[in-house]
């Protein structure tokens, strides 16, 4: 059975990333650092579509990935496809000059750091899958080809930065497929109600690399499946 962890999977994008991947026969790790919101996500996904374990992880922290890592090598030998989705926008990411520096820091180290940390330390469990994989869950504010409007500039800067993560892991991975994905502005807690895209749409081309894009597919930032420019 392939195995996936997908971060942040207790809401949103996450959680039907998990829900989708786990009714297509994966054992799906929902990764999330809130225990009681983690257990009930993975149980809803148990219950209906399949093979689903709670982690419980914060991206934020060394301490708390090192603990999850060595928690799941204790269910599963081995990780197919990592899933870096956990991320988060700052109360008063409004406006470049005016932001603080511990705003900053603070969505870097989740957005970020988060992402290569999870990374780094799942990466001799997903060095023992046949076709490992790694999906960084970005932005199109993240662009530098036309993303900056000024809005959230930290969170926007923190996937511009990501994009960069990805692309060096996929550099030094090269028999991984590590790529980006802009899922879109898509109907969450952190999209709004306003959004044009469903979580739904959103998933999509998540769920796609995960599962069914060519091993050859690596280095990319992906919308709808298909690539776009960093």
């Amino acid at each position: 059975m392939q195995t996936v962890l997908v971060t942040g999977a207790n809401k949103g994008i996450g959680h039907e990333v998990a829900r989708q991947l786990a009714a297509k026969g994966f054992h799906v790790f929902v990764g999330a650092r809130n225990p009681k919101a983690g257990r009930k996500a993975a149980e809803e996904i148990a219950n209906k579509c399949g093979k689903a374990t709670f982690l419980e992880i914060d991206v934020a922290h060394n301490d708390s990935v090192a603990t999850a890592a060595r928690e799941f090598s204790n269910i599963e030998d081995h990780l197919d496809v990592l899933v870096n989705n956990a991320g988060i926008i700052v109360d008063g990411d409004d406006a470049i000059l005016e932001i603080s520096d511990e705003l900053f820091r603070n969505t870097l180290e989740t957005n970020t750091l988060g992402a290569l940390r999870i990374t780094r330390a799942f990466e001799s469990l997903l060095r023992k899958s046949k076709a490992p994989r790694v999906i960084n869950v970005s932005s199109g504010g993240g662009q530098l080809t036309d993303g900056a409007d000024g809005w959230a500039p930290a969170y926007c800067i923190s996937k511009t930065a990501l994009n960069g993560v990805t692309v060096q892991l996929a550099a030094v991975l090269p028999n991984f497929a590590v790529n980006s994905v802009c899922p879109g502005w898509v109907r969450t807690d952190m999209g709004g109600e306003n959004a044009t895209r469903s979580v739904e749409q959103g998933a999509d081309t998540i769920v796609w690399l995960a599962s069914e894009a060519s091993q050859d597919l690596t280095g990319k930032f992906m919308r709808d499946r298909k690539e776009i420019p960093w």
